[in-house]
């Protein structure tokens, strides 16, 4: 049973594991069947929502863009370090998308989705609102993936080489050319060929998997409540939602799967594989080349709180 030991959420008097992941389970039920009601009545409605979210926080986010730039502009990894400090020219490969509106248009569609689905569990609602929010700026990212797993969207991309150190000084190019003015953000150079291939990877491990609406249910509980992250009030109470994911996973293919021994090992190592995924990845890839220097984070907590 989910304790609530050291925190003040509320609804916590008789909840056992079966009503608490019911919950997740039916709050992913209720989103895909409003989706495909929405997509049917109104197809451009989300698309819209988006952008005029995006058109809201432009104009007070270049401050923000510019810390979250500055921080990134640093190397996050040891495989980072080793890109850097590489002079061939495959480790400065970069990718950016192919056709970015339609692939933009389409993960904004599973982000409203995604975010839905985390507004509708109840367990999830009764966090204090600073658990909240650590949990969604943490897990946003991997459950887009997550949702683009589970929705089948492909991508496609094609490849740019950054200019190595030797072609700067030949061609008299600037020192950090990769490197745009704060505020511009990094689309032009893309992302890293690693980082897609990752993301390819994991997309790949699912479909290869053929896994289920509850699997996928489950798995979105695994992500969305990580104990991992600092700053968390109820930390005890986000172990235990974890831990029942992970039970009522493990019971599920016990049950659905008895001949399959491997599979809970398999969404295991699936997940170990998409947590490796860093949200400025994610964000770059899918939406900087739309929004630009929008900060995806005003954007995340404009559509979930309306604020």
């Amino acid at each position: 049973m989910a304790s609530l030991e050291g925190c003040r959420c509320r609804g916590s008097s008789g909840r056992n594991n079966s009503s608490i992941l019911y919950s997740i389970l039916k709050s992913d039920s209720f989103g895909s069947t409003e989706e495909q009601q929405q997509q049917q009545q109104h197809p451009q409605e989300q698309q819209q929502t988006l952008q005029h979210l995006l058109h809201k926080t432009s104009s007070s986010s270049s401050s923000l863009s510019s810390s979250t730039t500055a921080a990134s502009s640093g190397p996050a990894s040891l495989q980072e370090l080793r890109q850097q400090a590489c002079s061939c020219g495959s480790a400065r490969r970069r990718g950016v998308l192919r056709s970015p509106q339609v692939t933009c248009k389409a993960a904004s569609a599973v982000l409203v989705k995604t975010l839905r689905f985390v507004k509708n569990v109840p367990c999830f609602r009764e966090l204090p609102e600073d658990d909240q929010l650590v949990l969604i700026r943490s897990g946003w990212a991997p459950l887009l993936v997550l949702g683009l797993a589970q929705d089948r969207v492909d991508f496609e991309t094609t490849e740019t080489v950054e200019p190595s150190m030797l072609q700067r000084i030949l061609t008299g190019l600037p020192e950090r050319q990769s490197e745009p003015p704060a505020g511009q953000g990094r689309a032009a150079a893309g992302v890293s060929v690693v980082d897609i291939e990752a993301i390819r990877a994991f997309l790949k491990k699912c479909w290869s998997v053929d896994i289920s609406t509850k699997e996928y249910a489950y798995l979105k509980g695994a992500v969305l409540f990580n104990p991992d992250l600092e700053g968390l009030r109820c930390l005890h109470y986000i172990q235990s939602l974890r831990r029942e994911a992970h039970q009522a996973l493990n019971e599920h293919i016990r049950l659905i799967h008895r001949e399959d021994t491997t599979r809970f090992a398999k969404l295991l190592i699936a997940l170990s594989m998409l947590r490796a995924i860093s949200p400025p990845v994610v964000a770059q890839l899918f939406f900087r080349p739309v929004i630009g220097s929008v900060n995806i984070e005003e954007v995340l907590m404009e559509m979930f709180y309306g604020k």
